[in-house]
This record gives C-alpha cells, structure tokens and sequence, in this order.
C-alpha cells in the first residue's frame, strides 16, 4: 500500500526510479549483499511495549546480560582497545557545544573548526605528515579510501596486501575498492598501485621489512599505503620518515572507550603536494588571516575538491565525519603531549615483552614470532590438545576475557588466539593470567 505522506511509495513513482537508474527490481540494489546476511522473511519482534516504565526494564535487563571490560581483566584487542582515558578527554567531549552538533558544517560555531585544525595539527605532529584529514568512520574505511586514493593518483588498478590483516578490515576494503581496484598478485609489475602495509600487523609485530615494503612499491611506480597505530609512534618511526606516502589508521585508542560498535575513527595523512591533497574525499581545515589585522580564521581547505562542493563529479563521497572524536583525540594528544606518548609507547612494549615471555614458558604454550618485536598484541599458540575455545572457557569461567580467537582466520597458526596488553595492566595482571593459563592447559 502507498504511503500517504510519502510520494515515493507510489508504484508509479517507484517505477520512474527504477526506469531511471536501469533497474529492473529493488533486489536489483542488494546484489552485492551476500545470501548468508539476507534475512527474506519478516523480523521476529516481540510484541511492542506501550509504557516507557516497562520499555527501561526491558533494555535494563538485556543491558545486565554483559559484562564488560571493568568488571573482568580483559586481554582483548584485535582492533579494539582498553587504553586509560584521562578523565578531560570525557569532559570535553560531553560539552553540548560539541556533543550535540553534527559533523562541524559551516553553518556552525567557528570554535569547532578551530577545535578540529587543533586536532589535524597535532596528528600531523605525531605522524610527520603535513597533511590530516578530519576524521572517517574508523580506520577501516580510512585504509579503503587510502587505497581508493592511491589508485586514482597512479592511474593503476591493483594492490597488494604485505602483512597479515584483520579478517573485518580486509572484507570493508574489498567492498570499498570493489569495481575500482583488484586485490593480491605479486609484488611485481607496472599495473600495481599501491602496496598496503599493517605497522604494527593484525598479530602485533612490527615487522623489519615494512621499510623493504615502501622502497619496493616506490622501484616499482606504486605508492605505499601503511596503516598505523598511534599510540606505538612514542616509540617507533612514524611511516613518513622511511618513506610511506599514505598513512592511515584508527585513534581509538587515543582517548576513546571501547564501547560496543562506538568509539572509532579514522586519518589519512599524506604530505603537502597537490597530487594527494586533491584527492583525499574528506573535509580538511585550515588557517588563515582574515582582513582584521592579527586575526585568523579557520575553515574548509579546497572545497570543491568534495562531494559537497561539486556534487555528483566528487571523486568519493565524503561520508559523515566522526568529529566528536578527533576533538576527544586533539584533547588526549594536547594533555599527552611528546613526552606522554614516548612513555605510553615505552610501557606497552615492556608489558608485552613480560607478558609474552611469562605466558611463552608455559608447557603446551607456544609464543607466534617470539622473537621479533611487539608493540601490545601477540599470538599465542596452544599446543597441547586444548583449543582456543576451551581455554577462553575457562578463563571466563575464573572472571578473565582471552584472547581473540584466530584459529578460523588464520589456520595456518593452529589454535592459536591474539592477546593484548595496554597501560591498564598491571604485573600482577599478567602474572595472574599466565597462572590461570598454566592451570587451564596442564
């Protein structure tokens, strides 16, 4: 039946539409959605609560269910991260000002803008970038734009994935790039557009050769995309300085609470030269003096390089900026400060080095890559009969989160599951899980 406020529901209008966009149905739009996630059939939903009394019980309930990351010692990460959040960095990004407005458009306060350029200055910094985006939805969909972009400056039509990936990071670049850009092949050839690089990688090692990865890409005409995590920058070379031409990555971790699907936003970063600043599909802001003598203003670099400037000849589409949280980044940075971030970076290899050589002596245990260098994560592989699930069993059992299980994603590991350790973990922490684990597999 038509709707009656809306005209589009009008089978008339409906196939107007579809005449208009060379369609033949409406599945015609969800082709590319895999069978597996198409439901066919009407939601199974209760039936509806007609008092608010009885709607906050409800969800009260659901909500009692979890448990979160305060409540056990959590050793999970895998892209999601329980670092400390100074307590500014929530107050900031709870004032109405900025917690109430969406996206920054120009029709706003100028003191978002400025709050935002203060963000893009001090990524810059860290990074030794030039030039900083305002933030994507996460990282994921930073490193597919990247490579969107890549593609489009060297006019090639495939890229190559050099480290191990998240399984969900691969699967959002897949679909970014799908009809633009081949993934995979060699790491040859003159139809390569860029080289992607994970620094540290998905399994946490800071792998010796991401510098190898950019000169290859760079003998070959390509250019080299790496994906970082900031808070490692305390302590290891940010990309630009061996060579990187793209840097993108996700600031969770810079000041925002693991919070269900929340929290995340991406950067992309490159240096000061038309060819990539033209292409990034983003809001980027900047500084300049306005006709009062001694004053500045902040505002929209190249406009009509976006979607919103020129409309449907945008390169990409610009997408909603996650700018709550790059102001909530700007804040963490500010406070952090140089000193700040090289100490975080210097506690969480030590905690790792500790945390991977306690867990690593435990018989049945084995350390993935011992030897090379980690950052906060790394794969342990249990030998000994017991699987990953069972052992993630029994830690939950005894009040503790494990580690995220890559037995399916990366069978070549064997049962083997990724463990993380931040700032929030003490000594005691870590001894008390390799005991755990020592007891789980004996």
């Amino acid at each position: 039946m038509p709707h009656p406020y809306i005209p589009n529901a009008e089978p008339q209008v409906k196939a107007e539409m579809l005449a208009a966009t060379g369609a033949t149905d409406i599945e015609d739009f969800y082709a590319d959605i895999p069978e597996h996630l198409r439901l066919r059939r009407p939601l199974d939903l209760p039936e509806p609560l007609r008092g608010e009394a009885d709607l906050v019980r409800h969800v009260g309930g659901l909500l009692d269910r979890n448990t979160s990351t305060a409540e056990a010692l959590s050793f999970l990460g895998a892209g999601c991260y329980r670092h400390y959040v100074p307590a500014v960095c929530d107050e900031v990004n709870s004032r109405s000002e900025f917690l109430t407005a969406y996206a920054g458009e120009p029709y706003e306060d100028h003191g978002r803008f400025q709050a935002m350029w203060e963000y893009q200055s001090m990524m810059g910094e860290l990074l030794e970038m030039d030039v900083v985006n305002v933030p994507t939805y996460d990282g994921f969909q930073a490193a597919a734009t990247a490579l969107r972009m890549a593609g489009r400056i060297t006019g090639r039509g495939r890229v190559v994935i050099a480290t191990p990936i998240d399984p969900d990071k691969l699967s959002k670049i897949e679909d970014y790039l799908d009809g633009a850009l081949t993934i995979g092949g060699e790491l040859d050839g003159d139809d390569l557009a860029a080289v992607f690089v994970d620094y540290p990688s998905y399994l946490g090692v800071v792998d010796r050769k991401t510098a190898e990865y950019v000169r290859t890409a760079h003998d070959l005409g390509a250019l080299a995309v790496v994906a970082c995590d900031p808070v490692a920058l305390g302590v290891l070379a940010p990309p630009a300085s061996f060579g990187a031409d793209i840097v993108c990555g996700d600031i969770q971790p810079l000041g925002m609470h693991p919070q269900y699907g929340g929290g995340h936003a991406g950067f992309i970063a490159t240096r000061d030269e038309e060819r990539f600043v033209m292409e990034f599909p983003s809001r980027l802001f900047g500084i300049v003096p306005t006709t009062v003598e001694g004053e500045y203003g902040f505002g929209d670099v190249a406009w009509d390089r976006t979607s919103l400037g020129v409309r449907e000849q945008g390169r990409e589409w610009v997408g909603t900026a996650a700018a709550l949280w790059g102001i909530t980044a700007g804040v963490y940075l500010a406070l952090m400060g140089p000193q700040g971030m090289r100490e975080l970076g210097e506690g969480l290899m030590s905690r790792c080095a500790y945390a991977m050589s306690r867990i690593g002596e435990i018989p049945g245990v084995e350390i993935v890559d011992a030897a090379l260098p980690h950052i906060k994560e790394f794969a342990v592989r249990f030998t000994g009969g017991a699987t990953v699930a069972m052992v993630n069993a029994a830690l939950h059992e005894r009040g503790i989160f494990g580690g995220k299980d890559l037995s399916a994603d990366f069978p070549e590991l064997g049962q083997s599951a990724l463990y993380c350790v931040t700032e929030m973990h003490t000594k005691a922490d870590i001894d008390r899980l390799a005991a755990e684990l020592k007891e789980i597999v004996k």
